[in-house]
C-alpha cells in the first residue's frame, strides 16, 4: 500500500508553536531540576513556565490546523545495531524534529516529557487554547527501541494516572531490540525490516489509524540490606524512602529494618537466576564494545555464547548454592486469583531461573508457558493466560539444555504457579550476589550473608492502552 508523505504529515504534525513550546518547556524544566541544589525558588520556576506558555500563545497566529492524530516518537539510538540514529533522522524528515525524542538526550527523556512537555500542553489548554486541548486529547506515542525502552516510556506515562492527568496516550512500537517481545505481543513484529525507510511510513500510518488493546502493568518493590553493597538498577527501578513487606507474612520485622528500598514496574516479565545473569553479561559487553552488537542475529549469537560461559550448561557440583539451584537461596509466596492470603510455594529442585510472565512472548517470541489443554488447566487450577487478566504465569528453567528445548518449543517450561501477587525472600547464605531482570533490563543484585533481600510484585490498579500493530 502506497502512503502519501504529505497526507501522513497532515494527520500527525502538531502546530509549530505547540511542538516548540513543549520542547522548550522540557529543556527549561530539566535545567531547573539540575539547578535545584542552588535553591531555585518556586516563584522562579513558575516564571519560566509562564514565559514559555505566553511566548507560545504569541506565536500561534491564525488558521492553525489541528492534526487528526498528533504523534510523538521516542527513539533509542543504541538499539537496532546502531540503526536507531538513522531511523531518528528518517522520522524527523517525515514528521518534525520537535516530535522525535532521543532517549539518550537527558532533556528529552520520558520523565521530562510527562513532567514538562505535557504540562505545557495542559497549561495552554487551561488558558483556552482549543488546539492544545485537542492535541492533548488525541495524542499518541510511538517507541522505537527494545522492550526496555518501551517499559521505560510506559512507566513514565503511568505518572499521569497517579496525578489524575488523564487521558494517558496509547503506545505503539517500532521494534529495534533483540527480543522485542512486547512488540510481538501487540502485532508490531519481532524486528524492523531491511526495507526500513518505507517501513517507517507504514509504522506511522498504523500508529495513527489502528485500534488499541489493554495491557496489565505490574509494580515491583525491592528491599535489600544496606550492608549488601551498592546496586546499579535499571531505569525501571528508582529508590524510595520506605515500603511495607510484613503484611500477611511470617517475616521477622527486625529483618525489614535498615533496608534500602527500590520501586518500579514491568509489563512483560520479571526473572531471577541464570537467564538474568546471561542478559547482564550481554548488556555489559554491549556497553563496553557497542560495535559488536550489530543486530538481532549477532546479539543472539552473543547470548548463546554467554549461556555457555556463565555455567548454565555445566556447573561444578561444588559450586555456590545459588549457582546450583534457586531453592537453596529463595522462598516463594503467592496470592492466587480471588484469594487474600499468601501461600508458600515450593521451588522445584534443579530450577536455576524463575520467570513471572505477563505476555505470551519471552526470549524473542518463544512461549515457554505453552498452550495447556482445558483439562490440564482445570487439574492445576490455572486459567487461560492473557495480557490483561490480572495474573502472572510463574515457570522455571533448569539446566541450559532444558532451557534450549523450551526456547525451540520442543517442551514447555516447568509450570510452578499462576499468581495475582508474588513475594520472594532471598537469603544470601554463601552467595554474594544473584541476577534479576525486568523486561530485558538486567541488574546484579548484591546479597548479604546474614540478612534477606525481599521482592514484592503486585498488579497496578490501571491498564495501559497499546496500539495494535495488526
Amino acid at each position: 500500500m502506497s502512503i502519501d508523505k504529505e497526507e501522513l504529515r497532515r494527520k500527525l504534525l502538531m502546530p509549530e508553536y505547540i511542538r516548540e513550546a513543549m520542547v522548550k518547556s522540557m529543556k527549561r524544566g530539566f535545567e531547573a531540576d539540575k539547578a535545584k541544589d542552588n535553591v531555585v525558588s518556586d516563584d522562579s520556576a513558575l516564571k519560566w513556565e509562564e514565559e514559555v506558555v505566553a511566548n507560545a500563545l504569541a506565536k500561534k497566529g491564525n488558521g492553525v490546523v489541528v492534526p487528526e492524530v498528533p504523534l510523538v516518537v521516542f527513539v533509542s539510538p543504541k538499539s537496532g545495531g546502531g540503526h536507531g540514529t538513522k531511523l531518528k533522522d528518517r522520522l524527523e524528515d517525515l514528521m518534525a524534529k520537535e516530535q522525535v525524542f532521543d532517549l539518550d538526550d537527558k532533556e528529552k527523556r520520558p520523565a521530562e516529557f510527562v513532567k514538562y512537555g505535557l504540562v505545557c500542553l495542559e497549561r495552554l489548554a487551561e488558558l483556552g487554547d482549543s488546539c492544545a486541548r485537542l492535541v492533548r486529547q488525541r495524542l499518541r506515542v510511538m517507541v522505537a527501541g527494545g522492550d526496555g525502552s518501551v517499559g521505560w516510556v510506559l512507566g513514565s506515562l503511568a505518572e499521569l494516572i497517579k496525578q489524575k492527568r488523564e487521558p494517558v496516550p496509547p503506545v505503539g512500537i517500532i521494534p529495534l531490540g533483540t527480543g522485542n517481545d512486547l512488540s510481538r505481543s501487540f502485532g508490531w513484529g519481532g524486528s524492523f525490516p531491511f526495507a526500513w525507510r518505507s517501513a517507517v511510513k507504514r509504522s506511522l500510518h498504523r500508529a495513527i489509524n489502528n485500534p488499541t488493546r489493554h495491557l496489565d502493568s505490574w509494580q515491583i518493590v525491592l528491599k535489600m540490606p544496606a550492608s549488601a553493597g551498592d546496586i546499579v538498577p535499571p531505569y525501571s527501578l528508582r529508590p524510595v524512602d520506605k515500603c511495607d513487606f510484613s503484611q500477611g507474612l511470617d517475616i521477622d520485622k527486625k529483618a525489614l529494618e535498615n533496608l534500602a528500598c527500590f520501586e518500579g514496574c514491568f509489563y512483560n516479565y520479571f526473572s531471577i537466576g541464570m537467564d538474568a545473569q546471561v542478559a547482564y553479561g550481554f548488556h555489559q559487553l554491549r556497553e563496553k564494545k557497542p560495535k559488536l552488537a550489530k543486530g538481532p542475529i549477532t546479539n543472539k549469537l552473543i547470548y548463546s555464547g554467554y549461556s555457555c560461559s556463565q555455567g548454565w550448561f555445566c556447573t561444578p557440583c561444588l559450586g555456590a548454592p545459588c549457582l546450583r539451584e534457586l531453592k537453596n537461596i529463595m522462598e516463594l509466596y503467592i496470592k492466587r486469583p480471588n484469594h487474600t492470603d499468601w501461600e508458600p510455594i515450593s521451588v522445584p529442585p534443579d530450577v536455576r531461573s524463575i520467570v513471572a510472565l505477563n505476555l505470551h512472548n519471552y526470549g524473542g517470541g518463544r512461549n515457554p508457558w505453552g498452550h495447556p489443554t482445558n483439562e490440564y488447566l482445570h487439574e492445576r487450577g490455572f486459567l487461560e493466560a492473557h495480557e490483561d487478566d490480572g495474573l502472572l504465569e510463574i515457570f522455571g528453567l533448569k539446566q541450559g539444555w532444558h532451557a534450549s528445548f523450551v526456547m525451540v518449543e520442543l517442551i514447555t517450561a516447568k509450570h510452578i504457579a499462576q499468581a495475582a501477587a508474588i513475594k520472594l525472600e532471598i537469603k544470601g547464605n554463601q552467595c554474594q550476589k544473584t541476577f534479576m531482570q525486568t523486561d530485558g533490563e538486567p541488574w546484579k543484585q548484591p546479597l548479604d550473608e546474614k540478612s534477606s533481600t525481599f521482592v514484592m510484585i503486585n498488579r497496578m490498579p490501571f491498564q495501559h492502552l497499546m496500539i495494535s500493530g495488526m
